[in-house]
Order: C-alpha cells, then structure tokens, then sequence
C-alpha cells in the first residue's frame, strides 16, 4: 500500500515545549521583548533585510502589538564560545521574556585558517548558555540550527553538517528546549516543494552560504506560526461575555 504523498506547501515541526514567559509578557498586553542571538543570520548580511526586524512585523501584526520588539544581537562569523563571551550583556540584560539562538553554522563551515571553535567547543557553550539563561527564570528558548545550503552541504563539510544538526537536536530534548528545525524545513523545501537552491541562497553570495531574500521570509512566517501555535492571540474580554 502506498503511503501519502508528502504535504505541500512543507510545514514546520511544531515547537515541542511551551513558552509561558512569552505567552505571560503577550497576555499582559505591556511592552514584549525578545532577544535573537546568533551570527549573519542574525545580523543580517549581502543587503538582505535582516530576520530579527522581518519577525518583529509578523509577530506584531499576528498579536496586534506594536511594542513587541526584536533586539537584533546577531554578529557576523561568531559562533556559540563567543556568543557565550556576550550573554549577560545582550542578552540578560535586555530582560527579555524569549530568546531565540541561532548556532552551528560557523563551526561547521568556517575554514581553519578562521580558527572555528570545535563541534565539542560549540555544544558545551550551547550547553552552559542555556543553563545561564535558564538561571533566570524570566527569559524562553528557542534554539535555531543550521541553513540547509550548498555551502553545508559539499562533500568537505556533509558530515560535520549532520552531526552538528543532530548535536542540537540532541541538546534540545536533554535540556527540554524549543528548536526551531531550519535545516529540516529548508531540506524539505527543496526535496518536496522542488525548491532550487539558486532561489534558496542569496544570488550575491559566491559561497552559496547565506539565506536567500525569498528563503528568510519563508523560514519567518514558518518560525511566527510554530510561535502562534504555543502562545495563540489572547482572546478578547467582550468575546468571553
């Protein structure tokens, strides 16, 4: 018997733990911040509008509050030991209710001459960062992995790819965070929708690293609705009398 074809448009896997200080500071109604913590992802890079300000604009219009703000704390090139270095200042101190972590790119692709941290390096930061960042008891996590790219994909780096992707998947059940599975849904973009990777990657990016335009507001409306899926629009006082 022939199982279902596969759905398309792909959706993302749902988060699997909840996010009560996100959803706590969003039933408030005040003032929400969140943190995203990571590398060019973050920082934004090649003039492609940057993913933390993109998610500011889909969660405001999905919760109707424009004082949610994303503090774009990405730096280009770093990795978890150094992102471990700035925690307390940028991300602690902003006093957010959610912060969302992007890891394990560089380690997997920067050149030796970069001197990346080890893979053994990156999770052991990744793993005290949590630990520091859950010490607060005020502050969500959602863990972000690698791009499926060309870049990750080339016979040089596969294998530490996909050992680095399922190191953070690893983490994330051990320490019962929530992992946004962007390698797994970009994967499933390009092998079930039939997706090229021209489309995928940034056409200004020789080294076929970084996110495409089309590719990070796909992957921000994937990551606004696992969001919308834990912690759903607060339902209006007039709609309960």
């Amino acid at each position: 018997m022939n199982s279902s074809p596969p759905l398309i448009p792909v959706k993302p896997a749902p988060l699997d733990y909840e996010l009560p200080n996100f959803a706590a500071a969003i039933k408030a109604g005040g003032a929400v911040r969140i943190v995203a913590l990571g590398s060019s992802t973050m920082s934004g890079e090649g003039g492609i509008a940057a993913f933390p300000y993109r998610l500011e604009a889909v969660l405001r219009d999905n919760y109707n509050n424009r004082r949610i703000d994303v503090v774009n704390r990405g730096v280009g090139g770093e990795e978890a030991p150094k992102e471990l270095e700035r925690l307390k200042q940028d991300v602690i101190d902003e006093k957010p209710s959610l912060l969302i972590w992007q890891i394990g790119t560089n380690s997997v692709w920067q050149k030796p001459e970069d001197h990346p941290p080890s893979h053994a390096q990156t999770i052991a930061a990744l793993r005290e960062g949590i630990g520091r960042v859950r010490a607060e008891r005020t502050i969500d996590i959602i863990l972000m992995d690698p791009q499926c790219v060309p870049a990750m994909l080339t016979q040089a780096v596969r294998g530490a790819t996909d050992k680095m992707v399922a190191a953070i998947a690893e983490v994330s059940g051990q320490e019962l965070v929530n992992l946004f599975r962007r390698f797994d849904l970009m994967q499933r973009l390009h092998d079930v929708e039939k997706i090229s990777f021209d489309r995928m990657v940034d056409p200004g990016d020789t080294d076929r690293l970084h996110d495409s335009d089309w590719v990070t507001r796909r992957l921000t409306g994937a990551l606004g609705d696992v969001i919308l899926a834990r912690v759903p629009k607060p339902t209006p006082l007039s709609a309960t009398t």
